[in-house]
């Protein structure tokens, strides 16, 4: 018996998991990378850029917050105005998610606004609103200016393989970007949230959002504005049911799926202690470069052949909550 015993212990052993394995020595992973990043290469995102968006509980009755982090000049900021005049007159207050397409979008808004199922009348739109062109989609190369180090033109230029979308993709001020010879402009990665508009030359105003939940659709770049990216709860967004009508709207049938939306405030009309306060990694210090060029090349102890390259939607920049502002 004694020796069935080992024999069995012996070939256990031997069918041990990848994880029960030590970990082998190798170059630091990216997540290393950010973790020993001092201080001061990380840069404070101020409250009057966050929203915060509370769902309602889910099935469980657990509480769902999500935070929104909305794109600083010059890209975007008639949308952005907008967003925050919504979000101060409690506009999106009791509106809900209605659209959830698989490896797409997720969106929000007036269920009676521009829905295939609407079933009453819309919400009056707040007055002050701006209204934006199509050329307000990108902005001149000439507005890029870096605040932190010198740069071209103020951006982080990262293009080891090159760009199906764009001559050439970077960072500025801690978001991704494309770029030609004459503009910028943002690009539709996971977690982006843009607006939803009509056919042209309607550019939308905001009352409709969407958050990117899946391979990165890179084609919307410069035919839909893109005002912001979700810094806290993707996965509030990314995990909601799909909706089986066309574009993954929810049907009638579907209504129970709709998620209520209970208020949307701007994180610097809360109270202090209410507050909350995020900090993104800088993408134009050596820390950053040096992250993006390990994702760019894992020679972390798992990986045996380095890509050579990244997309500019894999190099996520890197952000962080830290101590309340309250």
């Amino acid at each position: 018996m004694r020796s069935l015993f080992m024999a069995a212990s012996a070939a256990l052993a031997l069918a041990l998991p990848a994880y029960a394995q030590e970990e082998p020595k190798g170059a630091p992973a990216p997540s290393e990378i950010v973790a020993a990043a001092p201080k001061t290469d990380w840069v404070a995102i101020p409250a009057e850029d966050l929203l915060v968006m509370t769902l309602a509980p889910d099935a469980q009755g657990k509480p769902r917050q999500v935070v929104i982090q909305l794109m600083p000049a010059p890209f975007s900021q008639g949308w952005v105005h907008n967003i925050r005049l919504f979000a101060r007159a409690g506009w999106y207050d009791g509106i809900s998610v209605n659209r959830v397409q698989d490896n797409y979008v997720t969106q929000w808004g007036d269920p009676n606004y521009d829905n295939p199922e609407a079933t009453g009348k819309p919400k009056p739109l707040p007055e002050g609103l701006r209204v934006m062109t199509e050329a307000d989609y990108s902005a001149p190369t000439s507005l890029i200016t870096s605040h932190e180090r010198p740069a071209r033109n103020g951006m982080q230029t990262h293009r080891p393989r090159g760009d199906a979308y764009a001559e050439f993709t970077g960072f500025v001020g801690g978001w991704p970007v494309a770029r030609d010879h004459q503009r910028d402009w943002p690009t539709h990665c996971y977690g982006m949230v843009g607006v939803g508009r009509n056919y042209s030359p309607d550019t939308g105003s905001g009352a409709e959002l969407y958050t990117v939940i899946g391979h990165a659709p890179r084609h919307l770049d410069r035919n839909i504005a893109l005002v912001g990216r979700v810094i806290e709860g993707m996965e509030h967004l990314s995990s909601l049911p799909r909706g089986s009508g066309a574009l993954g709207f929810y049907t009638a049938e579907e209504a129970g799926k709709r998620t209520p939306i209970l208020s949307v405030r701007v994180a610097s009309d809360l109270a202090p202690a209410e507050q909350p306060a995020f900090e993104y990694l800088s993408t134009e210090g050596d820390t950053f470069a040096t992250y993006s060029e390990a994702i760019a090349n894992r020679r972390d102890p798992f990986f045996i052949a380095p890509a050579g390259g990244a997309d500019i939607c894999n190099i996520r920049v890197p952000v962080r909550r830290v101590a309340d502002a309250g």
